[in-house]
């Protein structure tokens, strides 16, 4: 699992790497070109690009499994919420300070306000997937349980839910936005799914099956026109596509797994992705700021800036790629460790209900604000200071509860099978 997300971050930098390129015009003014959306055959590739899905499902197996574990210790959702708002919240904390700061000293410097404006738009479309990723981890707790009750009942709730609000989307656009809910809990079911077995224990005709199944599927509603055949125009806000891409994505996971458990234990690899995957979310928020603030510089300089679409800027998005991971590294080093789980005293307690649940929608406010109006250099300020109370509400991450003793495996009698060991969990598992 660490290795596929570590896939899908450099997936997600080098598919930025295509899209970002503004434009510096004889008027003065900076536009900005998505080249990769401009392309045609970009349309069926990203059937195959859009590993968003991908993202939650593994968040629902990490999730459920952290879940479990905490509960086992005696915690509660209220912990669980806790441990989960600041892992999110803390890096996304420091982020937006440091571009509300970097963009007001440019402002002070006598930077257009229209170009701060569009780098702040540009810089903060990583936050929708902040927003959708947390609303979906902080609903684990209540979403197991109906997991545990009746998997497949759950699961129809939530399929039934995302069709009638696609159904109404044309009549009540606001609605749709309630699909942010529905679609990413059903995909991270599937992560349930896959954290109990389930895809484990089904043969590979069937795996395929449901591959083929779910793509056609996919090519049915789109080619009649009921969903647009762009997968990025069906992820914000998300649709039923983005659920039959998970359902294919769950299942070519568990048909590749072999292979990938085979590349994961290289060592060198297997060092890489440790280190990045406990620093994942700090990776995916900060690559599209600093790739907005190098594309910006660039524009006041002479160094050559071919025309987006040429041969020569598709050549050049490979030291654009590799400049992006080298300004990465020492943001990962210095920054990261807020994402990492802090040691607490061995008396410390989880917070009141009442200050998770405020700090919660403390976060909630700045970033909701986001997707409606859209990211502004005011809105940066309000949510770097939301965020910053939220932490202060939060506090420490309550220290794991004492189990009780673990009787000592009886003796096993001649003739009898010898209990298998216990299973050794990943230390990011909770990432």
């Amino acid at each position: 699992m660490d290795l596929v997300r570590f896939f899908c971050l450099l997936l997600v930098v080098a598919a930025h790497c295509m899209m970002v390129s503004p434009v510096l015009q004889r008027d003065g003014k900076v536009a900005t070109e998505n080249t990769l959306m401009e392309q045609g055959w970009f349309v069926p590739v990203v059937w195959v690009l859009m590993i968003v899905p991908l993202f939650f499902v593994l968040g629902g197996i990490t999730g459920l499994q952290s879940w479990r574990r905490l509960k086992a210790r005696g915690g509660n959702g209220f912990d669980f919420a806790q441990l989960r708002l600041l892992r999110l919240v803390r890096p996304a904390m420091v982020l937006l300070a440091f571009m509300w700061a970097g963009l007001w000293a440019a402002l002070l410097l006598g930077v257009d306000p229209q170009v701060i404006q569009l780098m702040a738009t540009g810089a903060g479309m990583p936050l929708w997937f902040l927003a959708a990723y947390l609303t979906a981890q902080l609903s684990v707790p209540l979403m197991a349980r109906f997991h545990e009750r009746a998997p497949w009942l759950t699961f129809g709730v939530l399929v039934a839910l995302i069709i009638a609000v696609d159904s109404l989307r044309g009549a009540l656009p606001l609605l749709a936005f309630t699909n942010m809910v529905f679609v990413w809990c059903a995909v991270q079911q599937l992560g349930f799914f896959a954290a109990d077995g389930f895809f484990e224990h089904r043969s590979r005709t069937w795996l395929v099956g449901a591959i083929t199944t779910s793509n056609l599927l996919l090519g049915i509603v789109t080619g009649v026109a009921v969903y647009p055949g762009n997968m990025v125009e069906n992820i914000n806000p998300p649709n039923f596509c983005l659920l039959l891409l998970g359902i294919s994505q769950t299942a070519t996971l568990q048909l590749l797994r072999p292979g990938l458990r085979w590349v994961a234990e290289v060592r060198w690899i297997r060092a890489l992705v440790a280190g990045a995957g406990r620093r994942s979310m700090t990776i995916y928020l900060w690559h599209l700021p600093l790739l907005v603030a190098m594309s910006g510089l660039l524009l006041l300089t002479d160094f050559p800036k071919p025309a987006a679409g040429t041969a020569e800027w598709w050549w050049a998005r490979i030291p654009v790629f590799l400049a992006i991971i080298a300004l990465l590294v020492p943001v990962v080093l210095l920054g990261g460790r807020l994402e990492e789980r802090p040691t607490a005293a061995s008396h410390a307690r989880g917070r009141s209900r009442t200050a998770v649940v405020t700090a919660a929608v403390v976060v909630f406010i700045p970033v909701a604000d986001a997707a409606f109006n859209g990211l502004t250099l005011a809105l940066l300020g309000g949510g770097a200071a939301c965020f910053a109370l939220a932490v202060l509400l939060l506090g420490r991450v309550p220290a794991p509860l004492a189990q009780p003793p673990r009787p000592e495996p009886a003796t096993p009698r001649p003739g009898s099978k010898r209990p298998l060991p216990e299973h050794v969990l990943r230390a990011n598992l909770e990432s």
